[in-house]
């Protein structure tokens, strides 16, 4: 009895593992792909996250996702870690780099 317990929580961490978030890009992707990728969004709610992006621009945090309606604190800490927020792709929350300035030179 143990056993067939074991056996069957190694199959349910396997089929949970395997059903784990996919980053996705919330200012660039289409309803079809956010609702894919994000535990709790279906296509009903994927469609208001762009809905929401066109009428306001993109997403600034992630945490402003959570303005969607439909989107509630749960959801969102729960798919906090595979919500990217970018204009162009990139990391989460990436933030443009700022251009050095060269080095002063005595002339």
């Amino acid at each position: 009895m143990l056993r067939k317990l074991a056996i069957f929580m190694l199959g349910l961490a396997a089929c949970l593992s395997l059903h784990a978030a996919t980053p996705v890009n919330v200012n660039t992707a289409d309803a079809a792909t956010i609702a894919k990728a994000l535990d709790g969004i279906g296509p009903a709610k994927a469609a208001a996250i762009v809905a929401w992006r066109q009428e306001h621009g993109p997403f600034k945090s992630v945490d402003e996702v959570g303005q969607v309606k439909g989107v509630g604190a749960s959801t969102l800490d729960r798919n906090r870690a595979a919500i990217l927020i970018s204009e162009q792709g990139g990391t989460p929350d990436a933030a443009p780099a700022k251009a050095k300035k060269p080095p002063k030179t005595e002339d």
